[in-house]
């Protein structure tokens, strides 16, 4: 039989994997400890437009799948109004059946607007009145969407060079229930071949009150923005690796480097991965000194569509995973920094599906220190946070590293009505567990159950991140 409406069971299939997200995992608190919104945002608290704004204002996920359609770019991120561009989208959605989207889509409806009618070309109008009712009656805006959600902290993503200026008026004045962090994500100071990069070193001096004419002097301005980050309570660190090969070298190689690219001279593949190589070293041991962990997201193909890049702009819809950078390269990497005994805590995300079980693997063999979980796989990220994804990972990570250490999932999104991704996972991971059950894999206690599911979905990474 076709379900005609939302159904509460959904993705649980087992009574077991009913029973657990139920009873241990549903009304777990949120932390979310890697996204993109907006801090400015979160602090101006605004009342939203409309369901067109809060879908379709940033959501690159959504934009894909518009172009995917053959929808004009106009009702995509061009002039049309939030109105027309919802209708645009709601014209396509009943066709994403099998797709993400139709989930989140429809679990947004739900928990947020309490709205279980399936969206079409026929209904649409209908919920985008039902909808705006809900915005304007009670008054939606950033900070009643996490409150709804329960979300206790959230941690944004800044460059260093970010003056946190949200942030500070955020704790500073306390009108917001949700605790406001921010990713420390140096990755401007890293792509030393990328335009403007003299410039983004003239700005990082500047933030830091110190000169930087060499890579030590690189290092020490990082550091002590990192000191900054860490004064708003902050322990989260994030680098992005479209690629990455391993190179041993020496700090006057590394110098040699930087200074051809601060000169605007040209710069090789193996210079680059030699200046990558000494940069992320260096960062991981000042996320050792300075208590950060060392968030490694593994394997974007930025840019791919570089006229699309070039007619609409970055971060709009044209990235992709790739597969060049290899299990040892990284693993490389943590053993100089493991050797030197200034391997941080680390999470390792990869965009390459194929590699999972691998990263897994190379995550449990730098554990050690006393520590729970010192280094382990990151949750399924970008292109993988869906169900089969999701799945996948609850089985990669179980078969080679302990699933029950785990700190669990994150929204890695830029839109204010994504935390029921959270849920979605928390249902797949109750699920997994259930079917452990009924399948005679898992014949222990159920308090253990309860405590392996509500370490992953929230006590793990509060401590972890020591939040």
């Amino acid at each position: 039989m076709i379900h005609r409406q939302f159904s509460e069971d959904l993705f649980l299939t087992n009574e077991t994997g009913k029973h657990l997200y139920n009873a241990y995992a549903k009304d777990m608190p949120i932390i979310d400890y890697h996204c993109h919104l907006q801090p400015k945002l979160i602090y101006e608290n605004k009342e939203f437009a409309d369901i067109g704004e809060l879908w379709l204002s940033g959501d690159h996920y959504k934009w894909r799948a518009m172009r995917e359609f053959g929808i004009d770019e106009q009702y995509i991120t061009g002039s049309a109004s939030y109105h027309d561009k919802y209708i645009a989208f709601a014209s396509i959605y009943p066709k994403l059946a099998g797709n993400p989207l139709y989930i989140w889509c429809a679990l947004e409806l739900k928990r947020f607007f309490d709205i279980d009618t399936p969206l079409s070309p026929e209904t649409a109008e209908d919920i985008y009145q039902r909808s705006l009712n809900a915005i304007k009656t009670q008054h939606i805006t950033p900070q009643w969407c996490m409150e709804r959600c329960n979300v206790q902290i959230v941690s944004t993503t800044e460059d260093p060079v970010d003056d946190l200026h949200y942030h500070i008026q955020l704790r500073d004045e306390k009108k917001c229930r949700v605790k406001v962090i921010s990713a420390f994500r140096p990755d401007k100071a890293m792509f030393c071949t990328a335009p403007g990069f003299a410039a983004y070193i003239s700005s990082l001096a500047k933030s830091a009150g110190l000169g930087i004419r060499s890579v030590y002097d690189l290092f020490k301005a990082l550091d002590k923005r990192l000191q900054f980050f860490r004064q708003i309570g902050t322990t989260v660190s994030d680098d992005g690796i479209p690629w990455f090969e391993w190179r041993p070298v020496s700090e006057q190689q590394a110098d040699a480097v930087f200074q051809k690219a601060l000169a605007g001279q040209p710069v090789s593949h193996d210079e680059e991965a030699q200046y990558r190589s000494y940069f992320l070293l260096n960062m991981g041991r000042l996320y050792k000194k300075n208590g950060f962990v060392m968030q490694l997201h593994v394997g974007t193909y930025l840019d791919a569509n570089t006229k699309g890049v070039r007619e609409i702009g970055q971060s709009t819809g044209f990235d992709c995973n790739d597969d060049r950078t290899s299990v040892w390269d990284v693993g490389e990497l943590l053993n100089a920094l493991n050797l030197k005994d200034v391997l941080p805590k680390t999470i390792l995300y990869t965009l390459n599906f194929a590699a999972t079980e691998s990263f897994s693997i190379l995550a449990g063999g730098f554990c050690g220190d006393g520590i729970k979980g010192k280094v382990q796989l990151g949750a399924p990220w970008w292109f993988h946070d869906q169900a089969f994804g999701i799945q996948h990972y609850f089985e990669s990570c179980s078969n080679f590293y302990p699933l029950a250490l785990s700190v669990g999932m994150l929204t890695d999104s830029r839109s204010f009505l994504s935390y029921p991704r959270h849920e979605l996972y928390r249902r797949i991971l109750c699920n997994y567990m259930g079917q452990l059950c009924e399948r005679g894999e898992y014949f222990g206690s159920e308090e253990n159950l309860r405590q392996i599911i509500q370490d992953i979905c929230y006590n793990n990474v509060k401590a972890y991140f020591e939040l």
